[in-house]
């Protein structure tokens, strides 16, 4: 039986994650991808980012990609990160919490629709 991945994930770690699930990353396009996918409201620093690939790493939800095959030259010294089946389940598990959320909060009409008015 495998350990379940704790939820709720922290914005950093679920951010960094959802970055991941597009490929192989590192540090500085991974913090660009957040702010992308966030339109701009979750800029995360280098120690922030840092600190959670950190435990990330321990927690066996991400490994760092030894192997540069296919990386161009200027990029190899920089470290890469892949997302693990564990780091995957966590997010697809934080995936259905915060969609049972929404599916709440639309049927209290708490929703805005993207003119800013409630359902």
């Amino acid at each position: 039986m495998t350990e379940k991945p704790i939820i709720p994930l922290t914005q950093a770690v679920f951010h960094i994650l959802l970055a991941l699930s597009e490929g192989d990353q590192h540090g500085y396009r991974i913090m660009q991808l957040v702010f992308k996918n966030t339109n701009g409201r979750f800029r995360m620093g280098p120690g922030t980012l840092y600190g959670t690939i950190k435990r990330m790493l321990e927690d066996g939800l991400i490994i760092e990609v030894v192997n540069t095959e296919g990386i161009p030259q200027t990029d190899q010294r920089r470290r890469y990160y892949r997302l693990t089946g564990k780091g995957r389940e966590a997010l697809q598990d934080e995936a259905e919490r915060i969609n049972l959320l929404a599916e709440q909060l639309r049927a209290k009409k708490l929703v805005r629709e993207t003119d800013g008015s409630t359902l």
